[in-house]
């Protein structure tokens, strides 16, 4: 493998599945699915087209980056097995991407940012962030909207998704609603490249989901909404 490898990433965590193609911190290019279309059956086609417009075969790449959630049940176990099986096949690594963490990249640069996906029920998935760091005012989890901007730093900026925000008043926060630049992936792509290390990666068969909350199937078999950490 080369000392700055080829990545390759991808998120299916949110409403429009991406890829993202980044070696070190050149983001070489990014697709994101066709509007409308289910991410199973427009995923790869996605990958195939991002792969030739940049000329680039998938044997040429040296690891694979995923969100691994918070965010939508169906679209994390889409992306988490189509890296499986893409690192399976060629014998690479793989990393796992924290959503939330990915998503306040779409913040610009400087003070605190609050990354929300709807989480439905009243509830939101939110992390706090400062400095790219986690922040300890707002770890990331399954937060109820009422009463969260009372946990939010004085103009702390606020990314998420529609629905997240049709939910937040954020009275006291700057809202920076979508849609932004780019593609959820290549924010993946960087955080990926940016940490990427034999430790840090691990085998195909390592990456899981994080939901955070349980399926409603596994509430009524275990009786606890949340997963352990």
């Amino acid at each position: 493998m080369s000392a700055v490898p080829l990545l390759l990433a991808v998120d299916t965590a949110t409403e429009r599945a991406s890829w993202a193609l980044v070696r070190g911190e050149a983001l070489l290019g990014e697709r994101a699915v066709e509007r409308g279309r289910p991410t199973a059956e427009s995923l790869l086609p996605a990958l195939d087209a991002l792969l030739a417009d940049l000329g680039v075969a998938l044997a040429a790449v040296e690891g694979f980056a995923v969100s691994i959630g918070p965010g939508s049940f169906t679209g994390l176990r889409i992306g988490v097995a189509t890296v499986k099986g893409l690192a399976f096949g060629t014998g690479r690594r793989a990393i796992g991407v924290p959503t939330l963490a990915a998503l306040a990249r779409m913040a610009p640069a400087g003070g605190p940012v609050v990354a929300l996906l709807d989480a439905r029920r009243g509830e939101v998935y939110a992390a706090g962030f400062e400095d790219g760091k986690a922040a300890d005012w707002l770890p990331e989890g399954v937060v109820p909207v009422s009463g969260l901007e009372r946990r939010l730093p004085p103009g702390c900026r606020v990314v998420g998704d529609d629905v997240a925000f049709g939910a937040f008043g954020g009275a006291d926060a700057v809202l920076l609603p979508p849609p932004y630049p780019g593609t959820l992936a290549g924010r993946v792509a960087e955080i990926a490249a940016a940490t990427w290390s034999p430790s840090r990666s691990v085998a195909a068969a390592e990456l899981v989901p994080r939901y955070l909350r349980r399926a409603e199937a596994e509430v009524k078999r275990t009786g606890e909404r949340f997963e352990t950490p």
